[in-house]
């Protein structure tokens, strides 16, 4: 149904417009990166390759100007429109192809399609402007959540580990019936802490078991400062403090920062006409202090010389941000709008063109397009460090098991085969000498093993 409508409306544009007039379309643009840019003697970007595709649906052919005086379009006080406004209504142009903002005074002058983008008002300023206060809690976002649960438990597990092999294993109780055993629990989660800081807390396991843990232990710590320190490094020399100014409240209420949006452009009406305080001020100071640009390009430049914020569309700025790597943009979109394509009042080749709009729409060669020109350079160099995950480390995490695993298992061989000594001289069960022996470690105080308590 829907080519076979576009057939239709294709038709009734040939008839209607190509039989009164010239068959092939002017159409008036401006420059800007990525919208319209020069290529040797030809042009490109988003709305090249927008035309393009209209043409295809409604099978029409077109020639593209560059409208003459740079700007997009706004009302003097005369009531004469400038820029592709201006001559879309005085005919020098049969429609216009641009980012035109769609907005009341416009919308009475001309005709605007269907947005083929949605968009908003925005700022950007350089990165270098920035709170120099960080936040205290700030390092312990260079490990995710479950990461620091995971060294959580890990290090309670390895500290319990090394109490119960040094309890078990018989390398421990050398002489039992002079000293008590030298790993406590307490003892054990201050030897693990020890480790942790590269600073160790003798004395040191004696047991093969003990050994086994503690040196598992020692090669995770290593590997988790290694990576924390990595993360912290990488937080250090990156951008990613908070915002000094994050709102256009915040840009209002400050005076070291100097603001400005295009001259006669919709984010300059949209200050002037809204009604909110903040709005007003900020209008009103870029009156005061006539800090406008004559295009886009030019509020770029003054954004990365120094303390200065563009405002401007939140798409283009979208773009600046992904082009040049020391900008920023704000959080805050204000006055969400879209960008239309304009034609004389009354024009046949309005409806045409919005349902083609609609069907690019429909079928993501928009979200093509925009994915196509809006690529961006910096992602991989400025992107914001993210926290470190335990899915990253989950081979250390996995080594420590089966190291805690492992020193468990030897110091009960150990036992066991103590036990098996004990048992064969004294004619006794082995599993009956292990429960005591087992019993006696873990009761507390001085321990006189089995063997001992026999002679006595």
């Amino acid at each position: 149904m829907a080519p076979l409508g576009l057939i239709m409306f294709s038709s009734v544009l040939l008839a209607g417009v190509w039989a009164a007039g010239p068959k092939t379309l002017k159409v008036t643009s401006i420059k800007e990166e990525p919208y319209a840019m020069s290529k040797g003697s030809e042009l490109e970007g988003f709305c090249i390759d927008l035309l393009s595709a209209l043409s295809k649906k409604l099978d029409f052919k077109y020639s593209i100007q560059l409208v003459k005086d740079g700007r997009y379009g706004a009302m003097d006080d005369r009531g004469q429109w400038s820029g592709m406004i201006g001559e879309v209504i005085r005919g020098e142009a049969d429609i216009a192809v641009a980012p035109l903002t769609v907005i009341a005074k416009r919308e009475m002058a001309v005709d605007m399609s269907k947005p083929f983008m949605q968009t908003g008002l925005s700022f950007i300023l350089r990165k270098d402007l920035l709170s120099e206060d960080s936040q205290f809690l700030s390092l312990l976002k260079l490990f995710s959540t479950d990461m620091w649960m995971g060294v959580l438990v890990a290090y309670l597990l390895t500290s319990v580990c090394i109490f119960l092999v040094a309890r078990i294993s018989p390398c421990e109780w050398e002489q039992p019936e002079k000293e008590q055993n030298s790993f406590t629990l307490s003892h054990s989660f201050w030897y693990t802490v020890g480790a942790l800081t590269l600073q160790g807390a003798g004395p040191h396991p004696r047991a093969l078991s003990g050994r086994v843990i503690t040196a598992i232990w020692w090669l995770f710590s290593l590997v988790l400062l290694a990576s924390f320190f990595a993360s912290l490094s990488s937080w250090l020399h990156s951008d990613s403090q908070e915002l000094s100014i994050k709102s256009f409240e915040d840009l209002a209420n400050q005076n070291v920062v100097e603001y400005g949006t295009i001259k006669d452009s919709s984010s300059m009406s949209f200050f002037k006409n809204s009604n909110n305080p903040t709005h007003r001020r900020i209008y009103e100071h870029m009156q005061k202090a006539q800090s406008y640009s004559l295009n886009a390009d030019e509020g770029f430049r003054k954004a990365q010389k120094g303390s200065y914020a563009f405002i401007g569309e939140s798409v283009s700025l979208d773009l600046a941000v992904a082009r040049y790597c020391n900008l920023t943009r704000a959080p805050e979109i204000i006055g969400m709008r879209g960008y239309s394509i304009a034609a004389p009042l009354g024009s046949p080749l309005m409806k045409n063109l919005s349902v083609a709009i609609l069907s690019l729409s429909e079928s993501g060669e928009l979200d093509y397009l925009r994915s196509k020109w809006w690529a961006s350079s910096c992602v991989a160099r400025d992107g914001k460090s993210a926290p470190l995950k335990a899915g990253s480390l989950k081979g250390i995490f996995l080594l420590l098991a089966l190291g805690l695993g492992l020193g468990l298992f030897i110091a009960l061989m150990e036992l066991a085969t103590k036990s098996r000594s004990v048992a064969k001289s004294q004619q006794k069960s082995c599993c009956s000498v292990l429960s005591a022996e087992l019993s006696q470690r873990f009761r507390g105080g001085d321990v006189t093993s089995a063997e001992e308590k026999s002679k006595a």
